[in-house]
């Protein structure tokens, strides 16, 4: 949920009462699929991951929840600073590391807020919750940007890339972090189902209403691992 270019923008004036139902029935029926699959489709629009089988990308998937899951709640220390011009960007949150700072949109937290009204999806995401995810989403970016979290991520995923003398090097999965943050999140909130699956639906759903369509994953930025598809709840640097 932090920073780089993306696409669409806020919703155009004018959209159609049917386009807008079919949005929301397409952003309800991702109800249907479980939490894994978003850490696999994550994975695989990074564009970095050719060649992996969705058994593979799965498994990293599952690695990086159940670490993200089990990293301690820590509050982050980076400052927070509010606005409202999340929706033209497509962002929710973003996190700058010079200084540390938190920029929170408040117009995509209340867009996210009246989906989950409009999929009837409170008892899975109670009032306030979407705030309170993105929050504790960054403080993990945080939290592994400045410690050996990173590292430990690494080992808890397992792609080795180099064995020599008893000792093991691990690769970089891309899309991992950012798999282990929503995880955390979940965890943290007593969220129902992975913030991914409200990232997905609230891309859906301003993806049609905005005219804009879906496209190929744009690449990460200098601090980060290369994302998903542009989505208001999506983090990037």
């Amino acid at each position: 949920m932090t920073a780089t270019r993306t696409r669409g923008g806020a919703p155009r004036a004018g959209t159609s009462g049917t386009s807008g139902a079919a949005a929301l029935a397409a952003a309800r029926d991702l109800a249907l699929l479980d939490d894994a699959e978003f850490g696999v489709r994550l994975l695989r629009a990074t564009g970095l991951h050719p060649g992996r089988t969705d058994a593979r990308l799965r498994s990293w998937a599952r690695s990086a929840a159940a670490y993200g899951a089990g990293l301690p709640a820590r509050p982050g220390t980076a400052r927070i600073v509010e606005s409202d011009a999340g929706l033209a960007h497509g962002l929710l949150a973003r996190y700058t590391t010079r200084p540390p700072t938190v920029e929170l949109f408040t117009d995509v937290v209340a867009r996210a807020e009246r989906l989950v009204d409009d999929l009837g999806w409170r008892e899975w995401f109670p009032p306030g919750s979407v705030r309170e995810a993105a929050l504790a989403h960054e403080a993990v970016h945080e939290q592994l940007h400045h410690g050996p979290g990173r590292a430990a991520l690494r080992r808890a995923l397992g792609h080795r890339q180099l064995s020599l003398g008893g000792r093991a090097l691990y690769g970089h999965v891309a899309g991992a972090e950012e798999i282990a943050a929503h995880a955390h999140a979940q965890a943290v909130c007593g969220l129902g189902r992975s913030p991914l699956l409200l990232t997905a639906a609230l891309d859906t759903v301003l993806t049609a209403t905005a005219g804009t369509p879906a496209g190929a994953p744009e690449p990460g930025s200098a601090t980060a691992q290369s994302s998903p598809p542009a989505s208001p709840l999506r983090r990037k640097k």
